[in-house]
């Protein structure tokens, strides 16, 4: 898997970005242009898949960045049943229609493949790095957990003296 640095260096969010680009261009075309209700589903549901996967990306760990790119899946079938009722009402062609769902099954594996490396990786996402407490309650843990490692390293340090003299 190649190195991720940032959002674009992900192989299944560059997917998805240009197939919601290619299905916007093709629903701005007539009659399909005419169904406000379909045209307006359908954007959200390919933008859906680019966003969760950019969402979980901006995560602390690898189980939300998980999280996220199992929405990103499910955003996929959401697209493919509305791409099959666009066809379904004579909005795309047959070609079309077969170039979309090979588009949407290829995102899909793509997020399977790196949910599972992710499943088995080190790989945190990009705000992983970010070592400040999210809130009071994860600042005031911190501070106790550093509290108890000051005071057993204090206990170690008197019993070594005690022992010593």
């Amino acid at each position: 898997m190649p190195t991720i640095k940032n959002l674009e260096d992900i192989q299944a969010w560059e997917l998805a970005r240009e197939f919601a680009l290619q299905v916007f261009n093709t629903y701005n075309e007539e009659p399909f242009a005419r169904d406000f209700g379909l045209k307006d589903q359908i954007n959200r549901s390919t933008g859906s898949i680019m966003d969760n996967i950019a969402e979980g990306y901006g995560r602390l760990g690898n189980k939300e960045f998980v999280n996220f790119l199992t929405y990103a899946k499910e955003s996929c079938q959401e697209a493919k049943s509305q791409i099959i009722r666009a066809y379904d009402r004579n909005y795309i062609t047959q070609p079309k229609i077969d170039g979309f769902l090979t588009q949407i099954t290829a995102i899909d594996n793509h997020i399977g493949g790196f949910i599972a490396y992710l499943k088995k990786s080190e790989f945190k996402g990009q705000n992983s790095s970010n070592k400040e407490p999210q809130t009071k309650n994860q600042e005031q843990r911190i501070t106790n957990k550093e509290q108890k490692t000051k005071n057993k390293k204090q206990k170690t340090k008197n019993k070594n003296q005690q022992t010593s003299n």
